[in-house]
């Protein structure tokens, strides 16, 4: 197989009637984990993105997967219209075209995104033990760091920027209940699925108990 196309799937008829697509294996946007397992498997020459799907944070999370990973460095991705026009994206600088159009690649992140996007600290963030939870609205997430004021959480529920939230932290046989707001967050493709990578801000949290939740879970 030399190529892969995803697309929306109302796009998808008009760009599979091009020649250089005719024996593509093709996916719906809303199939982009089973691509992209098709990708790391079959290694296609060519990737190529509708370009409405490729300016979404799926499409984005997908191509730094594929230029993440060290197998598929052969692996040449397009950003495709479906109206005939391409641009292929670049090794050397994601964000722009060979003919310097934009498109849309988002950066690496961080192994742990600050709490404060201007790039400030209200409270001193403590690394947590791996396998730690907390409940977000319910549901469970991965507590990556910690401070009295926020956390870095990694979720598979969707979280959304200015999205209000009720935490639970489990502390022994209480839990620690308090309101906050999605500071951030990014749409990942991981070998486990898609996930969310959030900064949480808290609203009333007690700052004691988080505090001795921190000096007890903190990795050393």
């Amino acid at each position: 197989m030399s190529t892969v196309l995803i697309a929306a799937s109302e796009h998808l008829p008009a760009l599979k009637e091009r020649g250089d697509f005719s024996d593509a294996q093709v996916f719906s946007d809303v199939e982009a984990l089973r691509a992209l397992e098709v990708i790391t498997r079959k290694r296609p020459r060519v990737v190529a993105l509708e370009r409405v799907f490729a300016a979404t944070p799926r499409g984005a999370a997908l191509i730094n997967r594929i230029k993440a990973d060290p197998k598929l460095t052969d692996c040449e991705i397009r950003i495709v219209a479906h109206d005939g026009a391409y641009a292929r994206v670049p090794d050397a600088h994601p964000g722009t075209s060979d003919e310097g159009a934009a498109v849309a690649v988002a950066p690496p992140l961080p192994a742990a995104a600050p709490l404060d996007q201007r790039g400030t600290r209200r409270a001193p963030r403590f690394r947590i033990v791996d396998g730690v939870e907390v409940s977000i609205d319910g549901h469970g997430a991965a507590l990556v760091d910690l401070s009295i004021v926020g956390a870095h959480v990694i979720s598979a529920t969707i979280l959304k920027p200015n999205q209000r939230v009720r935490v639970s932290i489990p502390d022994g046989r209480r839990q620690i209940r308090f309101s906050a707001a999605v500071a951030w967050a990014s749409f990942e493709l991981a070998k486990t699925g898609a996930r969310y990578r959030a900064g949480i801000d808290f609203v009333d949290a007690e700052a004691d108990a988080v505090q001795k939740f921190c000096d007890k879970n903190k990795k050393s």
